[in-house]
C-alpha cells in the first residue's frame, strides 16, 4: 500500500498514450532554471545547517560555559516551528512595510528607495529560513558524535606534535563527519520536499512547478514527469548517504567520554552568544513575532478556527490511530523473521518518508482515481480517506523506527523464556512486550500526530472540499497577504510541536551525557 502511489506515479510517468508537449514545453522554458534554483536552495540551506549545527554542536559537547546545559536542549527548539510559519513571521517584520525596515527609515530619514536592505522574499532568504528550521537535525548528530569522541585520540595526535585547529580537523571531525553526513542528507531531503516556504517566497524549485502543473495547468502527466525528476534526486541522496555512511567508519576506543573544557570570562559568554543566536532566530523571534502580528491587529480570531483545530486533530488522530499498530506489528515481524522479503517489505513501507508530500499527493490522486472509477462510485477521491492514506506513507517510517528501537531495548532472553513456557509470539507480544512499549508508543504517538498537524503540500492536494486544517489556513491567509491572522494558526502548530521536541532534547541530552535512557524513555526522532 506504501509503494502503490509510487508504482503508480511512475507508470504514468512512462506511459506512451500521454503526450509529451507540456513537459517539453516546461524542459524548454522554466525546468533548467527550476532544476538550477532547487539545486541553489539545497546548497544555501546545506551552508546554514553546518555553520549552525556543527558549531553549536561542538561547543556543547566540548566546553562549559554559562547556559550549556540550558542551550543543550534549547538548541532543538526550532524543530518544533515549521519552516513556512518561519518564513511568514520573517517576512513580516522585514519587509519594505515591516516594522523593523519603517523603524530604519524612521531614525534615518531615508525614503524607501534611498538605501539598500536584503530582500527576505528571494531565494538565500529561503534559505535561510530554511536553515534555522532545519540545524537541529544536524546540531542533535553533531553533539552525540562529539560527546562520544574518545580522549584517547586527542592525546595520540598531541604526542604526535598535532594541535589546535589542526587535530581537530584531522583527528575528531573525521570521526563525527558520518553522523554530520547523516544529518546533511536529510536536511537536503527536507529542503527538496519543501513547498510552504518556496511558494511563499516565490522561489520556483521542483516541488513548486509539480503543484503548479498539477492545479494551474490541469496537466497530471507533465506533473508526475516533474514529481519523478524530484524523485530521482531524493533517491540519489539516499544513496549517496547510505553509500557514505558504509565506506566511513570510525571506531572510538574507550567507553570513557572525553572531559569538556571549562570556558572562563570573556570566552564563556562569546560561547553563550554564539549558541543563543540561533535559538533567538530560530525559536524566539519568530514567536514574539507572530505573537506581536496577532496582538496588534486586534488578535482577530476566525470563527473557524475551531473547526480548523477540529478537522487537524481529527485526521491526525486517526492517522496516528491506523499507522501505530502497523507499525508496532511490522516491527515485531521483522522481530522474529529476519529474511530478505521481509526486509524488503520493512524497506518499501518506510520509504514513504524520504518523498516529498507534493509527490505523493500527486501519485495518491492517480492511484486512488484509478480505484474509484473501477468501482463506479467516489469513494476515496475528495475524502479524508485520501488525506490519512497519505499521512500513512509519508509517517510510518516515524512510527516504525521508534517501534524497532524499543524493541532492540528487550532483550531476546525475555522472549525465550516467555516462549519455553508455552506462549506463543502473539501472547509474548501481548503479555511480555506490550508493558514494555507503552511509553515508546506514546512518544511515537506524539511525533506522528505532530508531522500530521504540520503537513502542508499533501493536505492540500487530497483535501476534501472546503475542509481546511491549521496547516491549509495559515497557507492560504499569508498568501493573500493576511499575516495578523495567519498568525493564530501558525502559533497553535508551534505549541502542538513543543512536547515531543521537548522530550527528544531531553531525551538526546541524556544520551550525549553518558546517561542510560531507562526502559521508560521516550523513543527519539528516527529522523535524527
Amino acid at each position: 500500500m506504501a509503494a502503490a502511489p509510487i508504482v503508480v506515479l511512475l507508470w504514468l510517468a512512462a506511459s506512451p498514450s500521454a503526450g509529451w508537449d507540456t513537459l517539453a514545453h516546461l524542459a524548454a522554458t522554466v525546468l533548467p532554471s527550476t532544476i538550477a534554483s532547487t539545486l541553489m536552495l539545497a546548497a544555501v540551506v546545506l551552508a546554514v545547517v553546518l555553520v549552525v549545527g556543527v558549531g553549536s554542536g561542538w561547543l556543547v559537547a566540548a566546553y562549559d560555559f554559562p547556559g550549556r546545559r540550558w542551550l543543550a536542549w534549547a538548541l532543538v527548539l526550532p524543530l518544533s516551528m515549521p519552516a513556512f510559519v518561519l518564513a511568514y513571521a520573517y517576512t513580516d517584520f522585514f519587509d519594505t512595510s515591516g516594522p523593523f525596515q519603517s523603524w530604519l527609515r524612521g531614525i534615518t530619514g531615508w525614503a524607501v528607495r534611498e538605501y539598500w536592505f536584503p530582500d527576505i522574499r528571494s531565494l538565500p532568504g529561503a534559505g535561510f529560513v530554511l536553515g534555522l528550521a532545519l540545524y537541529p537535525y544536524v546540531y542533535m548528530l553533531a553533539r552525540n558524535a562529539f560527546a562520544e569522541r574518545s580522549p584517547s585520540l586527542a592525546e595520540a595526535a598531541r604526542s604526535l606534535g598535532m594541535h589546535g585547529r589542526l587535530a581537530w580537523w584531522r583527528v575528531t571531525w573525521p570521526v563525527a563527519r558520518p553522523a554530520v553526513a547523516a544529518g546533511c542528507a536529510l536536511v537536503l531531503m527536507e529542503t527538496l520536499a519543501d513547498f510552504g516556504t518556496v511558494t511563499y517566497f516565490g522561489v520556483d524549485t521542483l516541488t513548486a512547478a509539480i503543484y503548479r502543473s498539477w492545479q494551474g495547468l490541469g496537466d497530471r502527466v507533465a506533473a508526475a514527469r516533474l514529481a519523478f525528476v524530484l524523485l530521482a534526486m531524493v533517491g540519489f541522496l539516499v544513496l549517496l548517504e547510505r553509500r557514505q555512511r558504509q565506506r566511513m567508519r570510525f571506531y572510538a576506543r574507550g567507553a570513557k567520554p572525553a572531559p569538556r573544557t571549562r570556558l572562563e570570562g570573556a570566552a564563556g559568554w562569546q560561547a553563550f552568544a554564539l549558541c543563543s543566536l540561533p535559538v533567538l532566530l530560530g525559536f524566539v523571534l519568530p514567536t514574539l513575532l507572530l505573537l506581536r502580528a496577532w496582538l496588534s491587529a486586534g488578535a482577530p480570531t476566525d470563527p473557524r478556527m475551531f473547526e480548523w483545530v477540529l478537522n487537524s486533530v481529527l485526521l491526525a488522530s486517526i492517522a496516528a490511530a491506523l499507522i501505530l499498530p502497523v507499525a508496532l506489528v511490522t516491527a515485531y515481524a521483522a522481530r522474529l523473521v529476519r529474511n530478505r522479503f521481509v526486509g524488503l517489505a520493512v524497506t518499501l513501507a518506510c520509504a514513504g518518508y524520504a518523498m516529498p508530500g507534493v509527490v505523493i499527493g500527486v501519485g495518491l490522486m492517480v492511484w486512488i482515481g484509478s480505484i474509484d472509477r473501477m468501482l463506479g462510485m467516489l469513494l476515496l477521491g475528495g475524502t479524508i480517506v485520501a488525506v490519512v492514506y497519505a499521512y500513512g506513507v509519508r509517517f510510518f517510517s516515524i512510527a516504525y523506527q521508534g517501534m524497532e528501537a524499543a524493541l532492540a531495548r528487550i532483550s531476546p532472553s525475555m522472549d525465550n523464556s516467555a516462549r519455553s513456557l508455552g506462549l506463543t509470539p502473539v501472547e509474548v507480544l501481548r503479555e511480555v512486550h506490550w508493558p514494555l512499549l507503552r511509553p515508546s508508543l506514546a512518544g511515537a504517538a506524539l511525533l506522528v500526530v505532530v508531522d500530521c498537524l504540520k503537513e502542508l503540500p499533501a493536505t492540500l492536494v487530497l483535501r476534501p472540499f472546503d475542509f481546511d486544517t491549521l496547516a491549509v489556513s495559515a497557507y492560504h491567509f499569508a498568501a493573500d497577504e493576511r499575516l495578523a491572522e495567519a498568525a493564530l494558526p501558525s502559533l497553535l502548530m508551534v505549541l502542538a510541536g513543543l512536547l515531543p521536541v521537548l522530550l527528544l532534547s531531553r531525551f538526546a541530552g541524556r544520551s550525549a551525557a553518558g546517561d542510560s535512557p531507562g526502559r521508560r524513555a521516550i523513543a527519539p526522532d528516527p529522523r535524527a
